[in-house]
Protein backbone atom coordinates (compact mmCIF):
# COMPACT_ATOMS: atom_id res chain seq x y z
CA UNK A 1 0.00 0.00 0.00
CA UNK A 2 1.62 3.50 -1.13
CA UNK A 3 -0.01 6.60 -0.19
CA UNK A 4 1.20 8.23 -3.21
CA UNK A 5 -0.80 5.80 -5.48
CA UNK A 6 -4.52 5.84 -5.09
CA UNK A 7 -5.60 2.53 -6.08
CA UNK A 8 -3.16 0.73 -4.01
CA UNK A 9 -4.33 1.90 -1.03
CA UNK A 10 -8.35 1.52 -2.49
CA UNK A 11 -7.89 -2.21 -3.13
CA UNK A 12 -9.43 -4.02 -0.50
CA UNK A 13 -6.82 -7.00 -0.83
CA UNK A 14 -4.33 -4.42 0.49
CA UNK A 15 -6.62 -3.02 3.06
CA UNK A 16 -7.30 -6.36 4.73
CA UNK A 17 -3.48 -7.18 4.62
CA UNK A 18 -3.00 -3.57 6.56
CA UNK A 19 -5.28 -5.02 8.67
CA UNK A 20 -4.33 -7.95 9.80
CA UNK A 21 -0.89 -6.30 10.95
CA UNK A 22 -2.30 -3.61 12.81
CA UNK A 23 -3.66 -6.49 14.68
CA UNK A 24 0.04 -7.71 15.08
CA UNK A 25 1.04 -4.17 16.74
CA UNK A 26 -2.52 -3.97 18.87
CA UNK A 27 -2.08 -6.94 20.21
CA UNK A 28 1.85 -6.52 20.94
CA UNK A 29 0.89 -2.85 22.95
CA UNK A 30 -1.84 -4.72 25.08
CA UNK A 31 0.68 -8.04 25.92
CA UNK A 32 3.20 -4.88 27.04
CA UNK A 33 0.51 -2.72 29.17
CA UNK A 34 -0.48 -6.16 30.94
CA UNK A 35 2.40 -6.48 33.06
CA UNK A 36 1.72 -2.98 34.88
CA UNK A 37 -0.83 -2.35 37.47
CA UNK A 38 -3.68 -0.57 36.86
CA UNK A 39 -2.29 2.47 37.61
CA UNK A 40 -5.78 4.94 37.92
CA UNK A 41 -3.64 7.96 38.93
CA UNK A 42 -2.70 8.15 35.95
CA UNK A 43 -6.13 8.28 34.24
CA UNK A 44 -7.27 11.09 37.03
CA UNK A 45 -7.43 14.46 36.35
CA UNK A 46 -5.23 16.92 37.67
CA UNK A 47 -3.50 14.33 39.96
CA UNK A 48 -0.43 15.44 39.46
CA UNK A 49 0.27 19.34 39.72
CA UNK A 50 1.54 19.73 35.85
CA UNK A 51 2.14 23.40 35.29
CA UNK A 52 -0.26 25.08 32.63
CA UNK A 53 -2.27 22.32 31.78
CA UNK A 54 -5.73 20.64 33.40
CA UNK A 55 -5.89 16.96 32.97
CA UNK A 56 -4.80 13.60 33.92
CA UNK A 57 -0.90 12.28 33.09
CA UNK A 58 -1.87 10.37 30.22
CA UNK A 59 -3.67 13.51 28.71
CA UNK A 60 -0.49 15.18 29.10
CA UNK A 61 1.72 12.52 27.85
CA UNK A 62 0.06 11.86 25.08
CA UNK A 63 -0.16 15.81 24.26
CA UNK A 64 3.77 16.12 24.49
CA UNK A 65 4.16 13.13 22.22
CA UNK A 66 1.47 14.14 19.56
CA UNK A 67 3.35 17.54 19.31
CA UNK A 68 7.09 15.61 18.58
CA UNK A 69 4.70 13.16 16.34
CA UNK A 70 3.27 16.31 14.56
CA UNK A 71 6.36 18.12 13.88
CA UNK A 72 7.66 14.90 12.36
CA UNK A 73 4.75 14.95 10.15
CA UNK A 74 2.94 12.37 11.53
CA UNK A 75 -0.20 13.81 11.19
CA UNK A 76 -0.23 14.95 7.54
CA UNK A 77 -0.56 11.30 6.42
CA UNK A 78 -4.41 10.24 5.31
CA UNK A 79 -4.10 7.17 7.49
CA UNK A 80 -3.24 9.26 10.61
CA UNK A 81 -5.30 10.89 13.29
CA UNK A 82 -4.42 12.77 16.38
CA UNK A 83 -6.41 13.31 19.94
CA UNK A 84 -5.54 16.69 20.03
CA UNK A 85 -5.75 18.36 17.15
CA UNK A 86 -6.06 22.43 18.45
CA UNK A 87 -3.42 22.41 20.58
CA UNK A 88 -0.50 20.73 17.66
CA UNK A 89 1.94 22.58 15.74
CA UNK A 90 2.52 22.42 11.86
CA UNK A 91 5.82 19.84 10.68
CA UNK A 92 8.74 21.05 10.50
CA UNK A 93 9.52 18.48 7.50
CA UNK A 94 8.49 19.89 4.04
CA UNK A 95 4.89 18.64 2.96
CA UNK A 96 4.21 15.81 1.51
CA UNK A 97 2.01 16.44 -2.01
CA UNK A 98 -0.14 13.54 -1.11
CA UNK A 99 -3.13 12.69 -3.99
CA UNK A 100 -6.44 12.95 -2.86
CA UNK A 101 -7.23 9.34 -1.67
CA UNK A 102 -10.54 10.23 1.04
CA UNK A 103 -13.34 12.77 1.18
CA UNK A 104 -11.94 16.26 1.96
CA UNK A 105 -13.60 16.13 5.40
CA UNK A 106 -12.62 12.29 5.81
CA UNK A 107 -10.53 13.88 9.36
CA UNK A 108 -13.44 14.89 10.81
CA UNK A 109 -14.52 11.83 11.18
CA UNK A 110 -13.11 11.57 14.44
CA UNK A 111 -13.73 9.13 17.18
CA UNK A 112 -10.47 9.50 19.25
CA UNK A 113 -12.25 10.39 22.52
CA UNK A 114 -14.65 7.58 22.13
CA UNK A 115 -11.31 5.81 21.84
CA UNK A 116 -9.74 7.30 24.65
CA UNK A 117 -12.94 6.67 27.11
CA UNK A 118 -13.31 3.10 26.60
CA UNK A 119 -9.93 2.25 26.66
CA UNK A 120 -9.24 3.63 29.92
CA UNK A 121 -12.17 2.65 31.32
CA UNK A 122 -12.81 -0.53 29.97
CA UNK A 123 -9.82 -2.30 28.74
CA UNK A 124 -7.08 -1.33 31.06
CA UNK A 125 -8.82 -2.49 33.76
CA UNK A 126 -8.91 -6.02 32.32
CA UNK A 127 -5.83 -6.73 31.24
CA UNK A 128 -3.84 -4.98 33.77
CA UNK A 129 -1.55 -7.30 35.77
CA UNK A 130 -3.15 -6.50 39.12
CA UNK A 131 -5.61 -3.58 40.47
CA UNK A 132 -3.53 -0.61 42.22
CA UNK A 133 -0.82 1.51 41.63
CA UNK A 134 3.09 1.25 40.89
CA UNK A 135 4.64 3.97 41.35
CA UNK A 136 8.01 2.98 40.02
CA UNK A 137 6.45 2.50 37.05
CA UNK A 138 3.79 5.48 36.05
CA UNK A 139 5.55 6.46 33.60
CA UNK A 140 6.45 3.13 31.49
CA UNK A 141 2.36 2.41 31.86
CA UNK A 142 1.85 6.05 30.50
CA UNK A 143 4.04 4.95 27.74
CA UNK A 144 2.04 1.45 27.00
CA UNK A 145 -1.22 3.35 27.12
CA UNK A 146 0.22 5.94 24.28
CA UNK A 147 1.20 2.86 22.01
CA UNK A 148 -1.85 1.14 22.80
CA UNK A 149 -4.08 4.53 21.46
CA UNK A 150 -2.42 5.08 18.35
CA UNK A 151 -2.41 1.59 17.35
CA UNK A 152 -6.41 0.89 17.89
CA UNK A 153 -7.10 4.72 16.93
CA UNK A 154 -5.35 4.24 13.69
CA UNK A 155 -7.11 0.31 13.19
CA UNK A 156 -10.75 2.26 13.63
CA UNK A 157 -9.97 5.02 11.74
CA UNK A 158 -8.78 3.06 8.63
CA UNK A 159 -12.85 2.09 7.92
CA UNK A 160 -12.51 5.40 6.15
CA UNK A 161 -10.57 3.39 3.72
CA UNK A 162 -13.04 0.59 3.67
CA UNK A 163 -16.02 2.93 3.73
CA UNK A 164 -14.63 4.63 -0.17
CA UNK A 165 -13.22 1.55 -1.41
CA UNK A 166 -16.76 -0.23 -0.93
CA UNK A 167 -18.49 2.75 -2.07
CA UNK A 168 -16.39 2.55 -5.23
CA UNK A 169 -16.79 -0.70 -5.75
CA UNK A 170 -20.57 -0.18 -5.74
CA UNK A 171 -21.41 3.32 -5.84
CA UNK A 172 -24.80 2.77 -7.12
CA UNK A 173 -25.64 0.34 -4.34
CA UNK A 174 -24.54 2.89 -1.43
CA UNK A 175 -26.21 6.00 -3.03
CA UNK A 176 -29.22 4.76 -2.94
CA UNK A 177 -28.65 3.79 0.59
CA UNK A 178 -27.21 7.36 1.94
CA UNK A 179 -30.06 8.71 -0.04
CA UNK A 180 -32.59 6.71 1.67
CA UNK A 181 -30.66 7.71 5.09
CA UNK A 182 -30.31 3.65 5.50
CA UNK A 183 -28.13 3.33 8.37
CA UNK A 184 -29.14 -0.26 8.71
CA UNK A 185 -28.88 -1.11 5.07
CA UNK A 186 -25.62 0.48 5.31
CA UNK A 187 -24.22 -1.62 8.49
CA UNK A 188 -25.54 -4.83 6.16
CA UNK A 189 -23.46 -3.57 2.87
CA UNK A 190 -20.15 -2.91 5.15
CA UNK A 191 -20.46 -6.08 7.01
CA UNK A 192 -18.90 -9.49 6.05
CA UNK A 193 -19.65 -11.59 8.99
CA UNK A 194 -17.67 -14.55 7.46
CA UNK A 195 -14.24 -12.05 7.43
CA UNK A 196 -15.40 -10.70 11.21
CA UNK A 197 -15.89 -14.70 12.66
CA UNK A 198 -12.18 -14.79 10.90
CA UNK A 199 -10.63 -12.15 12.45
CA UNK A 200 -11.53 -13.35 15.89
CA UNK A 201 -10.16 -17.08 15.45
CA UNK A 202 -7.04 -15.39 14.14
CA UNK A 203 -6.81 -13.38 17.13
CA UNK A 204 -7.11 -16.37 19.43
CA UNK A 205 -4.38 -17.62 17.64
CA UNK A 206 -1.81 -14.79 17.81
CA UNK A 207 -2.76 -14.44 21.45
CA UNK A 208 -1.78 -17.98 22.21
CA UNK A 209 0.93 -17.98 19.91
CA UNK A 210 2.92 -14.56 20.92
CA UNK A 211 2.09 -15.19 24.71
CA UNK A 212 5.03 -12.70 26.17
CA UNK A 213 6.13 -9.60 23.75
CA UNK A 214 9.75 -10.64 23.21
CA UNK A 215 11.09 -7.28 22.99
CA UNK A 216 10.16 -5.43 26.56
CA UNK A 217 9.90 -2.63 25.78
CA UNK A 218 9.59 -0.57 28.89
CA UNK A 219 10.63 -3.48 31.87
CA UNK A 220 12.62 -6.07 32.26
CA UNK A 221 10.04 -8.39 34.39
CA UNK A 222 7.87 -11.49 32.92
CA UNK A 223 5.25 -10.20 31.70
CA UNK A 224 1.62 -11.26 32.72
CA UNK A 225 -0.15 -12.56 29.32
CA UNK A 226 -3.50 -11.16 27.95
CA UNK A 227 -6.25 -13.82 27.66
CA UNK A 228 -6.19 -15.10 24.32
CA UNK A 229 -10.78 -15.23 24.12
CA UNK A 230 -10.15 -11.20 25.62
CA UNK A 231 -8.30 -9.77 23.00
CA UNK A 232 -11.15 -11.51 20.78
CA UNK A 233 -13.30 -9.76 22.82
CA UNK A 234 -12.20 -6.66 22.36
CA UNK A 235 -12.29 -6.30 18.81
CA UNK A 236 -15.53 -8.45 18.81
CA UNK A 237 -17.51 -5.75 21.26
CA UNK A 238 -15.73 -2.69 20.50
CA UNK A 239 -12.77 -2.19 17.81
CA UNK A 240 -14.92 -4.11 14.72
CA UNK A 241 -18.36 -2.25 15.90
CA UNK A 242 -16.60 1.39 16.41
CA UNK A 243 -14.18 0.23 12.86
CA UNK A 244 -18.31 0.57 11.48
CA UNK A 245 -18.98 3.26 13.17
CA UNK A 246 -16.46 5.01 11.37
CA UNK A 247 -17.19 3.69 8.27
CA UNK A 248 -21.07 4.95 8.40
CA UNK A 249 -20.50 8.30 9.31
CA UNK A 250 -18.08 8.66 6.53
CA UNK A 251 -20.67 7.25 3.85
CA UNK A 252 -23.56 9.27 5.03
CA UNK A 253 -21.55 12.28 3.98
CA UNK A 254 -20.15 10.75 0.68
CA UNK A 255 -22.50 12.56 -1.76
CA UNK A 256 -21.23 15.72 -0.66
CA UNK A 257 -18.43 15.26 -2.65
CA UNK A 258 -20.16 13.06 -5.49
CA UNK A 259 -17.29 13.02 -7.98
CA UNK A 260 -15.55 9.69 -8.23
CA UNK A 261 -11.74 10.48 -7.75
CA UNK A 262 -8.98 10.32 -10.35
CA UNK A 263 -7.32 6.76 -9.53
CA UNK A 264 -5.64 4.05 -11.67
CA UNK A 265 -7.93 1.42 -12.06
CA UNK A 266 -7.68 -1.68 -9.24
CA UNK A 267 -8.29 -5.17 -9.41
CA UNK A 268 -11.67 -5.77 -7.75
CA UNK A 269 -10.95 -7.98 -4.48
CA UNK A 270 -13.67 -9.74 -2.62
CA UNK A 271 -15.32 -7.69 0.10
CA UNK A 272 -12.73 -9.50 2.77
CA UNK A 273 -11.64 -5.81 4.96
CA UNK A 274 -13.32 -5.35 8.28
Amino acid sequence: MDFLKPSTVLDLANIRDALVRMEDTIVFNLIERSQFYSSPSVYEPNKFKIPNFKGSFLDYTLLKTEITHSELRRYEAPDELSFFKKELPKPLLPPINYPKILTSYSKEINVNNEIKEYYVNKIVPVISARKGEQLENLGSCTLCDIDCLQSISRRIHFGRFVAEAKFQQETERFKKLILDKDITGLNEAITNQAVEDKILVRLIEKGKAYGTDPTLKYSQNIQSKVRPKLLAQIYKDWIIPLTKQVEIDYLLRRLEEPDTFETESAEEGDDSAA
